[in-house]
């Protein structure tokens, strides 16, 4: 069930209409427990067995790790908790492509094997809801927070439907504290949920898909090799198509939250308004980096032990980071050249420690500059189909095609417009700029919105992107 349709439209009232309805909480945790699978049995009604299996699996995982006083004991219950929610997520999401690597590398030694491929089918969202099941028992492991009470308040976590398919990542300890007391959205509540899940329709309605779509697909599926132009055009419009259909979810995930009276964390803050590698990842799928961050760099040793053991980290937390996102060498290849783009940066910072501290607006711009440009040719990576379409593509940008023509100006005028609405709003926020601004203009913005969804709605309903991750 896709946030970008009428079918999701009806059933979004319908619950917040019944919830609100429901006077017991324990009930109404029940209620959108429920509704929660119904969203979620939508696209494939068995894969809510592996939901199942995953939410009562680290349920004991985590009472085991908490109840014993053994180190030793400990370690074996969360190796227990990896090996079944790794596990699970290993067969579904890469058992295909360690097979045809597997054959690949018999092959370059001139054994010719072709065995069936396997037919497996993708959950969608098991990579979401895999990493917070895992940050449930690492963090209880740690002492971070002790085992959710009430198995309800766990399974709710785990299950609670605007988050469950492409974030954010919530983390255990910032949910199930909001289960304990009964709660029931405000009126600003609702009115200010209502609004995210409109902006975040219009920007994957209206930018993503009307706008961005039809430009990105052209570039990247033509034949030939592009210009300068072309490949600029079909990069620049993946990289506004990418962030506008994945923060147009994330926020439609934080509004439909905040109705039902639930707060889920920012994943977004203007990412293309950021100065350096780091700070884009700050400001990027906040709730993954900080999940790579906190539970795989630092547990890997983070920059502790070291400047050539600090870069081993940075470049496997974002290789594996990259292959979290898809099968494929291609998203491999993106996660190392962010990898490769933070050490850059790292050593920048060393060799140039002003560097940090400077406010020069031109400099800003610089940086920024860079750090947008570096971003953009690793896009071409994770959009490409093949590894010989992302050498085209970038051999195009680099200018190798000659300069080509400009087939659309929205594909260059859209993307400009949005680096530049990112730096004017780079330290604020939506709600802050909200907040400031005269009622009768966000009446007008909101009214504008609704209007160019509509307009737009009428095409084909586009999945969103990250829910083949």
């Amino acid at each position: 069930m896709l946030f970008n349709t009428f079918t999701f439209i009806f059933f979004f009232v319908v619950a917040v209409t019944m919830s609100r309805a429901i006077k017991s909480w324990s009930l109404n945790k029940l209620f959108l427990l429920l509704i929660s699978y119904l969203f979620y049995a939508s696209w494939n009604p068995p894969f809510v067995i592996l939901l199942w299996i995953s939410t009562i699996g680290d349920w004991y995982f985590a009472k085991l790790i908490f109840n014993t006083a053994s180190i030793s004991r400990k370690k074996v219950y969360l190796f227990g908790s990896l090996l079944l929610n790794l596990g699970m997520l290993g067969y579904f999401k890469y058992a295909n492509f360690v097979l045809e690597n597997f054959v690949f590398l018999l092959s370059s030694f001139g054994i010719s094997w072709q065995p069936h491929p396997l037919d497996i089918i993708l959950p969608v969202g098991i990579s979401f809801y895999t990493f917070q099941t895992l940050s449930y028992t690492i963090d209880v492991y740690r002492g971070n927070m002790p085992p959710a009470k009430s198995v309800l308040d766990y399974a709710l976590y785990v299950t609670f439907f605007p988050q469950l398919v492409a974030g954010p990542i919530v983390r255990a300890v910032d949910f199930i504290p909001q289960c304990v007391k009964s709660k029931r959205a405000t009126v600003d509540q609702l009115s200010w949920g209502v609004t995210l899940f409109i902006l975040g329709l219009f920007y994957k309605v209206v930018i993503a898909d009307g706008l961005m779509a039809g430009i990105v697909e052209t570039g990247f599926s033509s034949e030939g090799t592009p210009g300068f132009l072309n490949a600029w055009g079909a990069t620049l419009s993946f990289s506004t198509q990418i962030f506008c259909d994945f923060a147009g979810y994330s926020t439609c995930a934080i509004g439909i939250a905040l109705c039902f009276g639930f707060a889920l964390p920012d994943n977004f803050r203007f990412p293309y308004a950021a100065l350096g590698f780091s700070d884009f990842w700050r400001r990027w799928h906040i709730s993954l980096s900080s999940w790579l961050r906190d539970y795989l760099y630092i547990s890997l040793g983070g920059n502790r032990r070291g400047k050539l053991l600090t870069y081993r980290n940075l470049l496997l937390t974002m290789f594996l980071g990259g292959l979290w996102h898809g099968a494929s060498w291609n998203f491999a290849i993106w996660g190392l050249l962010h990898g490769l783009f933070l050490i850059f940066e790292r050593s920048v910072y060393i060799i140039l420690p002003h560097w940090r501290s400077k406010t020069n607006i031109l400099f800003q711009l610089f940086w920024g500059g860079i750090t947008y440009i570096c971003v953009c040719f690793a896009w071409v990576f994770f959009r490409a189909n093949s590894l010989d379409g992302a050498v085209t593509i970038i051999s195009g940008m680099l200018g190798c095609h000659g300069m080509g023509h400009i087939n659309r100006k929205i594909a260059f005028i859209v993307p400009i417009s949005l680096v530049i609405f990112h730096w004017l709003m780079r330290d604020t926020t939506i709600e802050d700029a909200a907040v400031k601004m005269p009622y009768w203009l966000k009446s007008i913005i909101i009214s504008i919105f609704i209007f160019c969804i509509i307009l737009y709605w009428g095409g084909e309903d586009r999945a969103f992107i990250y829910f083949q991750f």
